[in-house]
């Protein structure tokens, strides 16, 4: 997953946004088999770019033809949109505000526009305030936390400190070359543990919210 040893500039950043997209493709592992046994189609990325054939972002646009990069959306087998999934990592709270006002802003232009939506998603990682928690809230937008002090824990378990403070460069560059000499194996049961606290409780809210018992908000 990394090249070891690997000397990078901001090894902190570098290091968060590594675990974020372990964290993110294990919500994605753990939320398309849930879609798929319901009918629905999970999608994570656009189509693909015509001259590289790579992915593209996943845009959606609403009425006013704003577009906006989310992270997963579950949809039916006409495409429309049925759930709105993020995965956002933090280890700062001041970063809170950014991210989840964007969370809400979006989720909320969306719903607006396709009335097929039925559940807005966020996976939580990290520092997050109890007041960023409560605005999300307030926009309906049902959350499932990756605690701090629980990654903290996990990662210990595989001789990685992730505890430094935002100025200790030193002790964030060893925790990330120690990162790097990790296995595809350990990268996968670190995802594995960091998300079974919340895989029961994220399956049963999708299977509740796809099956066609459930009763709508008209």
């Amino acid at each position: 997953m990394s090249e070891p040893g690997k000397i990078v500039a901001n090894p902190g950043s570098t290091l968060g946004e590594a675990l974020g997209a372990l964290i993110e493709r294990e919500v994605n592992l753990l939320v398309r088999p849930v879609a798929e046994d319901n009918g629905c189609v999970y999608v994570t990325a656009g189509r693909p770019n015509p001259r590289t054939g790579q992915p593209t972002k996943l845009l959606l646009q609403d009425a006013a033809g704003n577009q906006f990069n989310v992270d997963a959306v579950i949809a039916n087998q006409r495409m429309q949109p049925l759930v709105l999934i993020e995965s956002k990592y933090i280890r700062y709270k001041k970063h809170n505000r950014d991210k989840g006002s964007w969370i809400c802003t979006a989720h909320y232009s969306l719903r607006r526009t396709f009335p097929t939506i039925r559940k807005s998603i966020a996976v939580l990682a990290g520092s997050w305030s109890g007041s960023s928690k409560a605005m999300l809230n307030s926009f309906d937008v049902t959350l499932f936390e990756v605690g701090f002090a629980e990654i903290i824990r996990i990662l210990a378990d595989y001789g990685i400190d992730f505890a430094w403070q935002e100025k200790e460069r030193d002790r964030a560059m060893r925790a990330w070359l120690n990162w790097t000499e990790l296995s595809d194996y350990q990268y996968n049961e670190i995802a594995r543990r960091l998300c079974s606290t919340i895989e029961s409780a994220l399956r049963e809210s999708l299977n509740v919210t796809l099956s066609p018992d459930t009763s709508r908000k008209v």
